[in-house]
């Protein structure tokens, strides 16, 4: 059996659109701080997203040892080598659109699978994202249509839905941009015969 550690209408869509069997239990770690942490000691972006993808898994694997529990997380690194956190209120995804506009930066996506209380399987994958110059008036109303769900979603934006016209061009795997390195995982499930191969 597969527990997704996560939340995420993404993650659990990405999986269910994938015909993975999977059950659903919240991890509930405090990200903010692991990251602020980490981000003080100097962790690189790809290593945070890895780390608090194995603390999800972990956090619910000690409870269901018999299980493989996945986490995922993803972390949005700027052209400037700076992490940005999801947006508390509309002016700050303006703030951050505005930031971002005309330049390139990265997400990295990790996934961790805990069983036994131990990590088994990882894998981070990177998508550079090329945000076009974006006008003043267009952030703005784009912001003001899409707030109910570009709110909890760090840099501001669903590729799969209009997000999509944020950019000039993207190098990297669509999966990874949604949050999930998911064709790597999917290999890892045939593996173990969790799915049909």
């Amino acid at each position: 059996m597969l527990i997704l550690a996560s939340q995420s209408t993404a993650r659990r869509a990405m999986l269910d659109a994938a015909d993975v069997p999977f059950s659903v239990v919240a991890a509930h770690i405090d990200e903010s701080s692991i990251r602020a942490s980490l981000h003080a000691e100097g962790t690189s972006p790809r290593d945070i997203a890895d780390a608090l993808a194995e603390a999800k898994a972990m956090r619910v694997g000690t409870r269901r040892p018999e299980a493989m529990v996945l986490g995922s997380d993803q972390i949005l690194e700027t052209s400037e080598g700076e992490m940005l956190s999801k947006p508390q209120t509309p002016d700050d995804a303006i703030r951050q659109l505005e930031s971002l506009s005309g330049k390139p930066h990265k997400l990295w996506s990790a996934a961790v699978i805990v069983e036994g209380g131990r990590p088994i399987w990882r894998h981070v994958d990177k998508a550079v994202m090329h945000v076009r110059p974006l006008g003043t008036a267009f952030v703005r109303d784009y912001v003001e249509k899409h707030w109910e769900t570009i709110g909890y979603t760090v840099g501001c934006y669903e590729i799969e839905g209009a997000g999509a016209q944020l950019f000039s061009h993207i190098e990297g795997d669509v999966f990874t941009v949604q949050g999930m390195p998911l064709l790597p995982l999917l290999g890892f499930l045939r593996q173990r015969e969790l799915m049909p191969s």
